[in-house]
């Protein structure tokens, strides 16, 4: 192999466009030292370039400013390198790994660029890549989406390159007829070229969700979903592959695994076949339908089998079989995929969720990691889904406190602690985090501001309604665009913002109404619920009932009314029906005194949520109040134990047709309840069996 650096010379319009930005006119990556390769065209004659001067500022200064760590020794990197020799890497990128793990960052990364200065061995270009990928997408600034796309990219060129080469069109075509193709193609391959074809699928997967995040309209966004189905096709190859082999281990009576395989390979394998089966089962279902056509099926129980395999964890024992010596090299990836599934994605869907499962990864990643960021994070995460906040908090302060190479890790921190302390009715320690997230982060800048703007109208006062009013009036020019299409927060918050403008600064119990939408009533204790959230809704229901008979007189318009109103009925219900039936995670204090009985409390949120049925038609502008609250009654019938009629509240959400609504809300198009669909459409399953 040709060890010069390679020359980059791919012209700027390659790149996808920007989200928000002309698709024919995106930034140049080459404009700065902050750029990084797009595409290689290597060459004896191209001169050797330094590609630390292709990182950002960030990463420059990390790696001027890095620390050595004190694990000793890392395994011996062999010179010079071959193709052939590619897998002796692999202890090398496990040692990487294992520091990154650790919180030790910008160590990891500087090994990984010293280990591979010219980013031509195949384990260490692309594990440097990923990290870069991660680094952008914690920032989503545009020099890192950037410069990790043009890692990534450098990392697919250099898997190809280790691939196999594919065979001409009429060898392909006889080798249909033969059964060369498919499982045989793969068998055929060196050890190596096995990896390389894992690789490629991973960095090719990399490449597609930074191109998704960073893309401004529908074309970049199609292209990139090509990308994916590449990678889906080549982790269903290698899968079939695994599991020809294993049987025909078994057959011999060698199973059931195949020896051969090695458990890096292995692994890898579990972790790409099982992400594509949970990424598929996600998908909502007319559009299930549609990838169907094209052989694509998700099994989200076979996905965590094998997410879950890699590692050797079940039901049964609290410890995984597979030990840190015998683990793959993707083994941890593994873990954290599974713990974004059953404590992240447990906010959308239930079916498959294990808190359990988690619970077990957790302490056992936290044993061998006690300084692990994400591991502290999903032990934080982990807690609030057992509606014990206080320990959550806790946990993400830790979390904070255990690293500072990547400030970006904080902001998740802030987030969950923003919502931790919402769930403890602590709206000051809550504002705190917004402001944080507000000045530092650049994910979601629209919602940040309407975080802070909605806590300090909430919390009232002169000078805080000036400040709420001006942050609100900024909101709606804060928002993005990801693949032409706005966010749905984004999207609710703006209507929210141009409310409260329109209403001259007020808005009804804005800082409850944030806690509802981001769940952190469910992850309440039942005496916070009681008494503090209950009691606030239930004051600003005696405000409102001189103005039942004569609502024309309420507020600046005739209009604002219903709108209010509703709304704190719907709140009523939503905080009487977690008194009556906590999340199925929470774990309740059994000393714990709730002064309103279980029955009591399903009685009055029932009735309360009949009350916003009976008046939705006259909502003017919060349509998504019927909505929400014919999902909330489902949850409510669920745990009374009324299967059908909780199925019946689901599906009316789940139809997109319009139910208590006037003629305003008909007139609202059907993606206006997108919001509604993406919060409550995949957390009804398994609510209602």
């Amino acid at each position: 192999m040709d060890t010069a650096q390679p020359n980059f010379t791919t012209p700027a319009s390659s790149d996808p466009p920007r989200r928000g930005s002309s698709p024919t006119t995106p930034p140049s990556p080459f404009t700065d030292s902050s750029s990084s390769p797009t595409a290689l065209s290597g060459g004896a004659s191209t001169h050797a370039t330094d590609l630390t001067s292709l990182l950002s500022e960030a990463s420059k200064l990390s790696l001027e400013t890095v620390k050595k760590s004190s694990l000793g020794e890392p395994p011996a990197v062999t010179w010079p390198y071959t193709h052939a020799s590619a897998l002796d890497d692999i202890p090398g990128v496990a040692y990487g790994l294992d520091l990154f793990l650790k919180s030790l960052m910008v160590e990891s990364e500087e090994y990984c660029h010293t280990s591979d200065p010219k980013k031509e061995r195949l384990y260490f270009a692309t594990g440097f890549g990923l990290i870069q990928c991660i680094k952008a997408l914690m920032s989503y600034e545009d020099d890192d989406l950037l410069s990790a796309i043009g890692h990534t990219k450098h990392g697919n060129v250099i898997a190809n390159e280790h691939r196999k080469k594919a065979p001409s069109l009429p060898f392909r075509l006889a080798g249909y007829v033969t059964g060369f193709a498919g499982t045989n193609w793969v068998k055929n391959m060196t050890t190596v070229e096995r990896h390389a074809e894992l690789v490629y699928a991973e960095s090719l997967f990399e490449k597609a969700l930074l191109g998704i995040v960073y893309s401004g309209d529908w074309l970049a966004f199609i292209k990139e979903a090509l990308n994916m189905r590449s990678t889906m096709q080549v982790y269903r190859q290698l899968g079939k592959y695994l599991e020809q082999m294993d049987a025909e281990a078994l057959a011999r009576g060698d199973g059931p695994e195949d020896k051969s395989v090695d458990v890096h390979f292995r692994s890898g394998v579990y972790l790409g076949v099982g992400m594509s089966h949970i990424t598929l089962s996600l998908i909502p279902g007319r559009l299930a339908t549609l990838v169907e056509l094209f052989g694509y099926k998700g099994d989200r129980h076979l996905g965590l089998a094998l997410l879950q395999k890699a590692g050797g964890w079940t039901k049964e024992s609290p410890e995984p079989s597979v030990s840190q010596e015998d683990e793959g090299v993707r083994r941890s990836i593994c873990d954290m995929t599974l713990l974004i599934f059953h404590l992240f994605l447990s906010s959308f869907t239930h079916d498959g969720v294990d808190v359990m499962m988690a619970q077990k990864i957790v302490d056992w990643n936290l044993k061998r990691y006690p300084e692990g960021v994400f591991f502290l994070l999903a032990q934080g995460r982990l807690s609030l889904c057992r509606s014990q906040p206080a320990r959550a908090i806790a946990s993400y302060q830790k979390a904070m406190s255990v690293q500072s190479q990547y400030r970006n890790l904080h902001h998740i921190s802030f987030w969950e602690m923003a919502v931790s302390n919402l769930a403890l009715w602590e709206i000051e320690e809550s504002l705190k985090c917004w402001r944080s997230l507000h000045k530092e982060s650049t994910w979601s800048k629209a919602v940040y501001a309407y975080g802070v703007a909605a806590l300090l109208v909430q919390l009232g006062g002169e000078e805080n309604q000036a400040e709420g009013l001006r942050l609100m009036t900024e909101v709606p020019k804060l928002r993005q665009r990801i693949a032409g299409k706005s966010i749905p927060l984004e999207k609710f918050v703006a209507r929210k913002a141009r409310k409260c403008e329109a209403q001259g600064g007020r808005l009804f119990l804005p800082a409850l109404e944030l806690a509802y939408i981001f769940q952190a009533i469910g992850r309440a204790p039942r005496t916070v619920i009681a008494e503090q959230m209950l009691p606030l809704v239930e004051a600003a229901l005696a405000k409102l009932k001189p103005y039942e008979g004569a609502p024309q007189t309420y507020g600046k318009a005739a209009v604002e009314f219903w709108d209010d109103w509703c709304l704190a009925r719907h709140l009523e219900g939503a905080c009487l029906r977690y008194i009556a039936y906590p999340g199925p995670d929470a774990l309740v204090d059994p000393g714990e005194v709730v002064a309103i009985p279980r029955a009591e409390a399903a009685k009055r949120s029932s009735a309360a949520f009949e009350a916003v049925f009976a008046n939705g038609h006259k909502i003017e502008l919060d349509h998504y109040i019927v909505y929400h609250a014919h999902f909330e009654y489902g949850r409510l019938l669920a745990g009374m134990g009324d299967k059908d009629g909780a199925r019946t509240q689901f599906d009316l959400v789940l139809s997109g047709k319009h139910l208590e609504v006037n003629a305003a809300g008909r007139k609202v198009r059907r993606q206006s309840l997108c919001f509604v669909l993406f919060f409550c459409g995949l957390t009804t399953a398994g609510f209602a069996g």
